[in-house]
């Protein structure tokens, strides 16, 4: 059967990817239009933002920030469709880079690939055009290059350029005293947002403030999956859910403070990787995506039964588990980070070793 898995793991994954798209319909590069359009715009001399959206979801919504545009240019060049098949095939080659640099066994890496190709946020994430496996390449090449200050640096900058939240990595850098890597990432920040200035104008931010501060809404938000969404939708009052919300949001906060300063700097930054999902206001089914990461080096750990992280939003239980079934998979992936013992040959956070004492 080992000699099997990455036979087994290329032709699920595969024959996946392909049916999905085949059947993706009008949905085909549903979030990826949305960039090439706000990219076709700004070619066009217009606003790449359009501010009349009141709620996030709809067709065609551009509410990432004016840093991602760097990205979207190249591909509003281009007709619709041709730009849409060619940022799917980016995507895909950058989940296979993700998977092979992660830092973790070959027969691990074989078997997230298997897993992927029965994931529905993984599909999901694909058929939409979404940019979770950009970042799940960026937290990868993060987590490999974890003492590498410039790599680490310049991935967390880049996926805040590309989506705020995952800029929560140069936070726990910066708490694990990795000075330097907050310094290569502060610096990449500011000349990406100059860059993107010159190209969107100073009016690109504002815009972009605006919009975001509107759709934001954690709680009434349709098809969301944050823990006061779900609450919301399950009948509890705006109020309940909330204080749920925000209490939900406390605690992730304290686990990634404490992951940070006790546990091991792999385990601590996925804690983080999580909480960039977990802390947004918008939680969509194919953010869970990234829990692959974690749950790689669980798995790595002799851990198998972290395959059920995954496999609890299976492709095949689409409207069969419950909304509750996300935020759940995203505690029980954060908790089992935060319990793993740290063991011998872990590298603890880098406060702590600077903590202890020098042997005399």
């Amino acid at each position: 059967m080992e000699r099997l898995l990455p036979a087994i793991a290329i032709a699920v994954f595969v024959l996946a990817t392909i049916a999905t798209l085949a059947v993706a319909g009008s949905t085909l590069g549903y979030d990826f239009l949305a960039y090439h359009n706000a990219a076709s715009r700004l070619l066009a001399g217009q606003p790449p933002y359009d501010t009349s959206y009141l709620v996030a979801g709809p067709f065609g919504l551009f509410f990432y920030p004016p840093t991602f545009l760097l990205l979207a240019i190249p591909f509003g060049l281009l007709p619709a469709a041709a730009a849409t098949w060619l940022w799917i095939g980016m995507l895909l080659a950058a989940f296979g880079a993700g998977v092979a640099v992660m830092p973790v066994a070959s027969r691990t890496r074989w078997l997230i690939v298997l897993l992927a190709g029965l994931s529905w946020p993984f599909l999901y994430n694909v058929k939409l055009g979404q940019v979770g496996p950009l970042l799940f390449l960026l937290f990868a090449v993060g987590w490999r290059g974890l003492d590498r200050p410039a790599i680490l640096g310049l991935t967390g900058a880049i996926g805040a350029a590309t989506k705020i939240q995952p800029g929560l990595v140069l936070a726990w850098a910066l708490l694990t005293r990795r000075w330097m890597a907050v310094a290569v990432g502060a610096a990449a920040l500011v000349v990406m947002a100059l860059a993107a200035t010159l190209l969107a104008g100073p009016q690109a931010w504002t815009d972009f403030l605006t919009i975001i501060t509107r759709v934001n809404d954690p709680i009434t938000t349709p098809h969301n999956f944050t823990p006061g969404a779900v609450a919301y939708q399950l009948g509890a009052s705006r109020d309940a859910a909330a204080a749920l919300q925000l209490a939900g949001s406390v605690l992730v906060v304290l686990a990634v403070v404490f992951a940070a300063l006790r546990r091991s700097a792999a385990a601590s930054y996925l804690a983080v990787v999580v909480a960039t999902q977990v802390l947004s206001p918008i939680l969509w089914d194919h953010y869970a995506m990234l829990l692959l990461l974690p749950v790689a080096w669980l798995l790595d750990r002799g851990h198998a039964w972290a395959a059920l992280i995954p496999l609890a939003t299976c492709v095949v239980l689409v409207g069969v588990v419950p909304s509750l079934v996300y935020p759940v998979v995203f505690a029980v992936t954060l908790v089992a980070l935060l319990v793993e013992p740290t063991r011998d040959g872990d590298a603890p956070p880098r406060s702590s070793r600077e903590a202890l004492p020098s042997p005399t």
